[in-house]
C-alpha cells in the first residue's frame, strides 16, 4: 500500500478498479482473440542455468548484478523475443502476477462483489487488441506462454498479458488519488559540462514495495528496427524509460486525464514503437501522432542526432509538441506546456491544484544552484528531498523531486549512448552505468554489461542515515494510525502519536492523520491542535489543504 494514507479507502477502491479492469474478460471478440503467429519461425528456448542468478539461451541472457538489478538481453523475431523473455524471466514474471492479482481478494473478499465488478468492467478492454501492433501481440503471445496457470480463471494467459500493459495508463488516469507524480528534465549546451545532451528522470509509479523489488533492465535486439534498452518490471514489453542505439530516449509523465471508458493503445507500447523505429525527433513525433491513446501523457524525447529534446503531449482528444526556444533546458512534471493545451481547463486546474507546478519551480531553482550538470549532479537533483528555498517539507512529500517512492530513476547521455539506472532503495542506491555501444556490439554479454562499472554513481549517504531509517519507521506507524482510525475499537497508547510524529516531524500528513484519529475517539481538543499543526506545514495539494480545513471545521463544531 502506498505510504501516503490520506485517501486510504479511496485509493484501495482505485487499485481494485485498476486490477479488475486489467483482468476483465470482455464480451466481444477480444475474449477469443489469439494473434496470428504461424508466420514466425520459433526455436523453443532450452534454458542453461549457470548459477542461481544467471541463465542463458543462445545469445539471450539473464543475470542479477551486485546492485540487485536484473539484466536481460534478448534478440529475435517478435514471437521469439516473447518466448526468450518468458523462458528466462518466468519465475520473476509469475511473482509480479501474484503481486497484482493477490490484491483483489484482499480489497474485496466477497466473491459476489468481485463478480459484479467484473461484470461492470468486462467490456473495458474489448477493443485494446485492435489498437496494438500485430508484432507486439505476437511478442506478448510468446511471453504469455510462461505466465502462471493460477489465474486462468480470470482470463486466458495472452489476454491477461495484453491487458496488464494498460496498468500504467490506468494508474496515471487515476493520478489525482493514486498520486503518480514523475519528474524529468533535459539539459544541453551551456547547461552541461561537456555541452552534450543529458536527461534525468524519476519514475514515481508506486504499486507497493514488493512490486518495485525486482527491477528489470532489458536490452532488446529485435529482428526489425533499432536495438534499445528499457527499465521496468518482469512481464513488461512496453517502455516507460528507455534509450535506443541511435540515441533516442523516451520517458513518460502523467498528464491530467478523464477516467477512460475504453482501452486503446497503452502509452508504454507507443514509446516502445518510438524506441524501436525512430532515429530522430520528427520520426518520434510521427509515430506518437498516429496512435490512439486513452489517457493523457507527456513523452519527453531526447535525440542524439538532433542534440535536442522535446515533449510530445498526447491525450485521447488532443496532441501537442512542446519545443523550447532561446534556451537549452526542458522540464517535465505532470502538466502540459504546449500551445495545443493552452486553453485546456482541465490542465489549467491541475496546474493550480496539484504539486506539478511546485516541482517544476523546484527544478528551476536547482538548475540555478547546480551549473553545468554532469551525471553526478543530475543524480543529486533526482535525489533532492527539499522544498523551494531548501525548506524542510517532510520526507515523502510529493512536492519534492524525490518523493521516496520511485520505482526507478534513470540518467541518459544520448550522444555517448550511456545510461545510468538506480538501484534500491528508490533512487538512493548506486546508479549502474551501461554503454549501449558496447552492449549491442556483438561482444560477450558478460564483458559488455560490465564495461562501464567504473562510471557508476555512488549510493546516496542518506540511504544509510538515521533520518532514512526514521522515515521507514514512520511509514509503518502511519499504517497503524490509519488502521486505528478506521477501527475505532483499536486504541493507541498515549505515547504512540508523539513518537510517530517525531519520526517525520516536518511532514503535514503525520499531524493530519493524528487529528483524524483523535476526532474518531472524541478527543476534540487534541484533534483541533493536530489539524492546526498540519495547516502550518507545506501541504501537498490544494485539495489536501481543503481536506484538512474541512476536518478542522468539523472538530470545531464538535467542540461547541
Amino acid at each position: 500500500m502506498k505510504k501516503n494514507n490520506r485517501f486510504t479507502m479511496t485509493f484501495r477502491g482505485i487499485q481494485l478498479i485498476l486490477i479488475l479492469s486489467l483482468i476483465s474478460c470482455g464480451i466481444s471478440k477480444s475474449v477469443h482473440h489469439i494473434p496470428e503467429v504461424s508466420s514466425y519461425t520459433l526455436e523453443t528456448p532450452k534454458i542453461n542455468k549457470i548459477n542461481d542468478s544467471t541463465f542463458s539461451f543462445n545469445r539471450n541472457y539473464l543475470t542479477k548484478n551486485k546492485q540487485q538489478l536484473w539484466e536481460l538481453y534478448i534478440k529475435g523475431n517478435p514471437l521469439q523475443l516473447g518466448y526468450n523473455n518468458g523462458a528466462l524471466t518466468q519465475s520473476l514474471m509469475q511473482q509480479q502476477e501474484e503481486i497484482f492479482f493477490s490484491k483483489v481478494e484482499g480489497f474485496v473478499p466477497s466473491k459476489f462483489k468481485q463478480k459484479l465488478l467484473r461484470g461492470f468492467l468486462k467490456w473495458y478492454n474489448r477493443k485494446m487488441y485492435l489498437n496494438v501492433r500485430e508484432d507486439y501481440q505476437a511478442e506478448l503471445y510468446g511471453l504469455s506462454q510462461y505466465s502462471s496457470d493460477k489465474y486462468n480463471f480470470i482470463a486466458p494467459k495472452y489476454l491477461r498479458n495484453l491487458y496488464l500493459h494498460g496498468a500504467h495508463d490506468i494508474g496515471h488516469a487515476m493520478q489525482d488519488l493514486a498520486m503518480v507524480g514523475c519528474t524529468s528534465l533535459a539539459v544541453w549546451n551551456e547547461n552541461t559540462e561537456d555541452g552534450q545532451l543529458l536527461i534525468g528522470r524519476n519514475f514515481d509509479f508506486y504499486v507497493g514495495d514488493e512490486f518495485a523489488k525486482n527491477k528489470l533492465i532489458e536490452f532488446v535486439e529485435p529482428e526489425a528496427g533499432i536495438p534499445y534498452m528499457s527499465v521496468s518490471w518482469p512481464g513488461m514489453i512496453g517502455v516507460v524509460s528507455g534509450m535506443n542505439k541511435e540515441g533516442i530516449t523516451v520517458t513518460i509523465n502523467a498528464g491530467k486525464s478523464r477516467i477512460p471508458l475504453t482501452a486503446k493503445t497503452p502509452i508504454s507500447l507507443v514509446t516502445r514503437e518510438i524506441l524501436q523505429y525512430a532515429k530522430n525527433i520528427e520520426e518520434a513525433i510521427a509515430i506518437a501522432k498516429k496512435r490512439k491513446v486513452f489517457v493523457s501523457e507527456s513523452i519527453l524525447v531526447g535525440s542524439a542526432h538532433d542534440k535536442n529534446a522535446v515533449i510530445i503531449e498526447v491525450s485521447p482528444e488532443n496532441f501537442g509538441v512542446y519545443r523550447v526556444e532561446n534556451t537549452s533546458k526542458v522540464f517535465c512534471t505532470n502538466h502540459f506546456q504546449s500551445e495545443a493545451y493552452k486553453e485546456d481547463k482541465r490542465n489549467q486546474k491541475h496546474i493550480i491544484e496539484s504539486h506539478s507546478e511546485y516541482r517544476y519551480e523546484k527544478l528551476q531553482e536547482l538548475l540555478q544552484e547546480k551549473k553545468k550538470l554532469n551525471p553526478e549532479k543530475m543524480a543529486a537533483i533526482l535525489r533532492d528531498k527539499s522544498g523551494l528555498k531548501d525548506q524542510k517539507i517532510g520526507y515523502g512529500n510529493e512536492k519534492a523531486i524525490n518523493q521516496l517512492l520511485a520505482h526507478h530513476a534513470v540518467i541518459f547521455s544520448p550522444e555517448k549512448r550511456l545510461v545510468w539506472v538506480s538501484s534500491n532503495p528508490y533512487q538512493l542506491g548506486e546508479f549502474v552505468c551501461y554503454d549501449l555501444n558496447e552492449i549491442f556490439s556483438g561482444k560477450k554479454l558478460e564483458e559488455s554489461l560490465k564495461a562501464k562499472t567504473a562510471l557508476n554513481i555512488a549510493r546516496d549517504p542518506f540511504a544509510d542515515s538515521e533520518e532514512f531509517n526514521n522515515y521507514e519507521i514512520s511509514k509503518m506507524l502511519g499504517s497503524e494510525v490509519s488502521n486505528a482510525t478506521d477501527n475505532k475499537k483499536m486504541a493507541l497508547s498515549d505515547d504512540f502519536i508523539p513518537y510517530y510524529q517525531s519520526m517525520n516531524p516536518d511532514y503535514w500528513l503525520v499531524y493530519y492523520q493524528a487529528g483524524r484519529y483523535y476526532l474518531g475517539i472524541n478527543e476534540f481538543s487534541k484533534a483541533k491542535t493536530e489539524f492546526e499543526k498540519a495547516l502550518t506545514k507545506e501541504i501537498t495539494t490544494v485539495p489536501d489543504r481543503q481536506n484538512v480545513e474541512k476536518y478542522l471545521k468539523k472538530t470545531l463544531k464538535k467542540l461547541k
